[in-house]
Formats: structure tokens, sequence, C-alpha cells
């Protein structure tokens, strides 16, 4: 059985049969490129791919981002836990400023001369702060800014 339509229009004579095994033909090829969707559906389909392949670049992205900090903040540690100077429970106090408190560590006498001079920087490590030397200071720094307290920059 075919289409009604299809036979009326062939009894009517409007169409001949070479039209219409041409016009089935066609509809089996497009039928056979959509896999039976009609174009609709596979627009939607491709537009939700998309939009999922854009969820996952995002994704992906973020995750490279926050893998490129940990690696920034482990550097960090490790710059600081390698340079540091060693600490000096009986020497001065030396105070400064972080977030609007006062903090103290003991430090010798040169140690404070180096620190007013730039030579020296305090670093913040977890909860302690480390005296490390300037140049480690700069590299610390640009790493992460936030990981040096005291940097008194040469005139």
């Amino acid at each position: 059985m075919g289409n009604p339509l299809q036979e009326q229009l062939l009894k009517a004579g409007l169409a001949s049969k070479k039209q219409a095994k041409k016009a089935e033909h066609e509809k089996r090829i497009s039928r056979k490129q959509n896999d039976g969707k009609s174009p609709d559906v596979a627009n939607k389909a491709r537009e939700e791919q998309a939009a999922k392949e854009q969820r996952n670049r995002e994704l992906n992205r973020e995750r490279a981002e926050e893998t490129r900090l940990r690696e920034q903040k482990a550097q960090v540690k490790q710059l600081i836990e390698t340079n540091r100077l060693p600490k000096d429970d009986r020497g001065e106090p030396y105070n400064f400023v972080e977030q609007n408190k006062i903090k103290r560590i003991f430090v010798s006498e040169e140690v404070t001369d180096q620190l007013s001079r730039g030579q020296l920087a305090i670093v913040k490590l977890g909860a302690n702060y480390e005296v490390v030397p300037a140049k480690v200071a700069h590299q610390i720094a640009s790493r992460d800014q936030e990981a040096v307290v005291v940097f008194h920059k040469k005139a």
C-alpha cells in the first residue's frame, strides 16, 4: 500500500509513475541520512552535543586552573622550606603588621638590619612566619603575593 495522496495524483493524471518512484526514492534517502529522525530532532541533538562539549571544556579549564594554583602553592611552600633562615628565639623582637594586626618574631640584630634594608623578607608558611632572602621573596611573590608579609624594597 502506498501513499493515498500519491495514488490520487496518479489516478487524476497529475503525476506519473516515474515522478512517484523518484519522490519515494528521495524520501528513503533522507530517512537514511537522518537515521529515521526528523530534522528538528537532529538539530536538537547537535545543539545538545555542542552544549555538552562546551560544559566539558569549561570543567576542564577549571580543573586545570585548580591544578595550577595547587602547584604554585606547593612551589611556594618548597621555596620557603628550603631557603628559610634558622630561627633565633633569644634574639630581639621584630614587630610587623599583617591584616591590621601587629605580629612579632624574634630575630638577631643582624637579621633586623637586613630586613630593614630589603635584603631579607618575612613570609607566611601556614600559621608560622619565616625569614627568607630577598631573591627568594621575589620568586615567592611572583607565585603568591599574599605569602610575602614584610619586604622592604631597596631604594
